[in-house]
């Protein structure tokens, strides 16, 4: 099953595609430490989620995004439609103006004051849009739980990892192989939105030595930067792990193709 075309239900393409493009571009741009770009997709994002809020409530979507004269004023009149859930009456139309300032006035759209608020105001743009993804698909997907909701926003926002390449019959690699092993297992882990399989972990490293491949599995896990569950079947990333990526990623400062 695709998720980015099921996990919307009756969204029209023309509304999900570019929903789960700015989302994305969101998450890879504040991954990158790119942090102006991260907060500028923050005005994009809004536009698209008020006008799938509106389409919602009214029962018919709009083909493509637009743009409101007044975001503050357009969200303010969708706080009068109660014929819709009440995050999509209240809370998200309350969080959409507050995205939209971040992108007009802060330090994203103009020059000027003692402290770069960049860097806090991307921070604050993932969260909220994650939350906000995160809320689009209870409703519109109609799953079980928040839990589940969740779940299908962190498979969306797939990791993408610079200097991991991607094949077509699930294969991954570290393209750089100077690399040192240890960090090419937290990069290849970080790709995935779930939990890997440490067996595969293993066939992409491309390694033969698997006592050692065992032993750096313990050794990050001992320092806090993996999970192994299952019987050390299974490795998940942990914070600091994450942390030690975009250090991997910005020493080597390899762009991104998608």
């Amino acid at each position: 099953m695709s998720v980015s075309a099921n996990a919307f239900g009756a969204l029209p393409a023309g509304l999900r595609d570019p929903l789960l493009l700015e989302y994305r571009e969101i998450v890879q741009n504040y991954l990158e430490r790119r942090w102006t770009p991260a907060s500028l997709s923050g005005g994009k994002f809004c536009e698209i989620v008020y006008t799938i809020i509106d389409g919602y409530s009214t029962g018919t979507y709009a083909n493509v995004p637009t743009k409101p004269g007044s975001m503050v004023n357009a969200c303010r009149a969708l706080e009068n439609r109660s014929n819709v859930p009440r995050s999509f009456q209240i809370l998200i139309p309350r969080l959409l103006p507050a995205l939209y300032e971040v992108r007009n006035n802060r330090g994203v759209g103009h020059v000027g004051g003692d402290v770069d608020p960049n860097h806090m105001d991307s921070a604050a743009v993932l969260a909220i849009a994650n939350w906000i993804m995160a809320e689009l698909v209870r409703v519109l997907h109609a799953t079980a739980s928040t839990v589940e909701a969740q779940q299908i926003v962190d498979a969306l926002s797939t990791r993408r990892i610079p200097l991991v390449w991607d094949g077509d019959n699930g294969t991954r690699r570290v393209l750089d192989p100077k690399v040192p092993l240890k960090d090419q297992i937290l990069l290849l882990v970080g790709a995935s939105p779930s939990a890997t399989e440490a067996e595969s972990l293993f066939s992409w490293l491309g390694s033969n030595d698997r006592a050692y491949f065992r032993r750096l599995l313990r050794m990050l896990a001992k320092h806090r930067m993996i999970e192994l569950t299952d019987q050390e079947l299974k490795v998940i990333l942990l914070p600091p792990g994450s942390a030690r990526i975009e250090h991997v990623i910005q020493k080597h400062e390899l762009k991104f193709v998608n």
